[in-house]
């Protein structure tokens, strides 16, 4: 049986003039007690214990427990509270020290300090109810959090922390000064929010957390929308994001699971991974991002599987010592590369779709930096399908490039190899080697070429085989300057230009071809000076003194001198 308990500034048969007073007479009966209490002003410090529920009978907001400094509710036991408002400053508004505490319909206002502290070994839930300013702290306790809204706290709006384990569902918060959710060392679930203009990532795991977040919105935050950190888990899942500097950051060995998410307008990347961080990123969507839509760094080493990329500036960027694989990936319409591998990196490319990009594949950097491409299609580009540079690495195998300039280039010192590959109409020609890289090439096709089909130039080696040339405007084969190489069972068909512009530096193995073969003019070899000797003038065999000699002259004139150069 319920003892219940009426409260009323303003008094009446059995009823009590404050809070406090009540709580007092509930204590003493030890019995299950409903405090129910009338709208007014209460400056009080409640201290609730045992089995008992606060309630605002003239509903939510009536009811006003403030006092200018420390605790205003200390809980232990059952507690419940229903419509109060607690405003406190420089402490915890609300304590709970042991046992459960719940709070609906309720309105927490902490001017500085703790809005709600639950500490270890507790458990507390929120629901239908709005924190103000200060965070919400759970520290080694339970927590259940709904339908609430967190506004302007001064650092974190809700922390999660020291074994803590916490679910927040269908919640509101903005206006956090640092982190909407924080996870640390800790669990935590996050579902159904709507996070906004936080100071720095709307959600952060750190240092080995747990963090589930399912079917959240996020928009319009200074850092990234979503961070693991410090060895954290977890997974992502139908998240939308907009406006956020990173989409979802990834670092210092965390590894989270990321499914069908989309990210846009972020105003840097929309997938950030670095630091030894990793990652499985499956079905996500990048759109519209400022710098780079996906970006593996310093270390990084996700895998992306079924990512769209459209719109922004750069594709996916692999770059200072990183790593990635990405699989079954499309992306149109950007304004830079769609891939880039720069500086001692390594990616693997399977199943990538690239249309309407100035350029498709980039590489660059020692040859550490390496690059594979399996099964991929570069179509509508405005500079080169694949440009490979430094002394990086790059192998193509069953790659398409169709309508732009350049098919496949490799210059510097950089190596590509291509294995059934195919070059449809560009305008400069379909495969090039210059500087002194290496191209080596098995089944390449290359079709309809408004200039050459493959072309070596400076001291590039060409090492091509089992390729076939077609309808190439100027040449099927160009070689100049002192390239080098080989053509070993290969075909140059069509009508419009010639088979091969030789320069005498590459061996043609089985060239089958009705077009002619043009050997280029060759410079002579600079000779060497020429060194003429003299056998016909005199031999000395001792010092000789005094002496004047004269040879091949019409006339000699004979003159003796003294020793200091005078006439004699």
């Amino acid at each position: 049986m319920v003892a219940r308990y009426f409260v009323s500034p303003q008094g009446g048969r059995r009823a009590y003039p404050n809070i406090t007073a009540a709580l007092a007479a509930a204590a003493g009966r030890g019995r299950a007690a409903l405090v129910e209490i009338a709208p007014g002003r209460y400056e009080e410090a409640l201290t609730v214990q045992g089995e008992v529920r606060l309630a605002a009978i003239g509903g939510p907001g009536t009811v006003v427990v403030s006092r200018p400094r420390g605790t205003v509710l200390d809980a232990s036991g059952a507690v419940r509270v229903h419509g109060l408002v607690l405003t406190g400053r420089d402490a915890d508004v609300v304590s709970c020290r042991a046992g459960t505490l719940t709070l609906e319909h309720t309105e927490i206002r902490a001017h500085k300090g703790v809005s709600v502290h639950a500490r270890p070994n507790t458990s507390v839930t929120l629901r239908d109810s709005v924190i103000l300013h200060g965070r919400t702290l759970f520290a080694g306790s339970d927590g259940l959090v709904e339908r609430c809204r967190f506004i302007d706290a001064a650092d974190n709006a809700v922390a999660v922390i020291e074994g803590a384990d916490v679910s927040v569902r269908d919640s509101w918060i903005g206006g956090s000064r640092i982190h909407g959710v924080r996870v640390s060392d800790a669990r935590a679930q996050v579902t159904g929010c709507e996070l906004t203009g936080t100071g720095r990532a709307a959600v952060m795991a750190d240092t080995r957390a747990e963090l589930t977040v399912t079917g959240c919105t996020i928009n319009a935050v200074h850092a990234e929308a979503i961070m693991f950190i410090e060895q954290s888990r977890g997974s992502v899942d139908g998240a939308r994001v907009t406006d956020a500097q990173h989409g979802i950051g990834v670092a210092s060995g965390a590894d989270p699971v990321v499914r069908g998410c989309t990210f846009t307008e972020c105003r840097d990347t929309g997938i950030n991974v670095q630091t030894s961080g990793r990652g499985r990123f499956e079905d996500c969507e990048v759109s519209d991002a400022g710098n780079v839509a996906v970006f593996s760094t310093k270390g990084g080493a996700p895998e992306v599987h079924g990512c769209r990329i459209s719109r922004g500036n750069v594709g996916i960027a692999v770059t200072d010592a990183a790593r990635g694989r990405f699989t079954r990936v499309e992306i149109e319409d950007l304004t830079s590369a769609a891939l880039r591998v720069f500086d001692e990196s390594g990616a693997v490319f399977e199943q990538v779709r690239v249309a309407r990009c100035p350029s498709g594949l980039e590489t660059r950097g020692n040859g550490g930096t390496t690059a594979d491409v399996t099964d991929a299609e570069f179509r509508d580009f405005d500079m080169a399908a694949v440009a490979a540079l430094g002394q990086s690495r790059v192998t193509l195998k069953g790659v398409v490039a169709e309508r732009g300039v350049l098919g496949f280039g490799v210059g510097e010192e950089a190596q590509l190899l291509l294995h059934d590959c195919d070059v449809t109409a560009v305008s400069a020609g379909g495969a090039i080697g210059f500087g002194e890289a290496k191209l080596v090439a098995r089944n390449l096709t290359v079709t309809g070429s408004e200039a050459f089909g493959l072309c070596g130039k400076d001291s590039a080696y060409l090492d091509v085989a089992n390729s076939e040339f077609a309808d190439c405007a100027a040449a099927g084969a160009s070689f100049d300057d002192t390239c080098g190489g080989r053509l070993v069972d290969c075909a140059v068909n069509g009508t419009r230009g010639v088979a091969v512009q030789d320069n005498g530096r590459v061996d043609l193995v089985s060239l089958r071809t009705s077009l002619p073969v043009v050997k280029q003019a060759t410079e002579p070899a600079e000779l060497p000076p020429t060194i003429v000797n003299n056998y016909y003038g005199p031999v000395f065999h001792a010092a000789v003194h005094g002496a004047q000699l004269a040879w091949n002259n019409n006339k000699a004139i004979q003159q003796q001198t003294n020793e200091d150069g005078s006439r004699s």
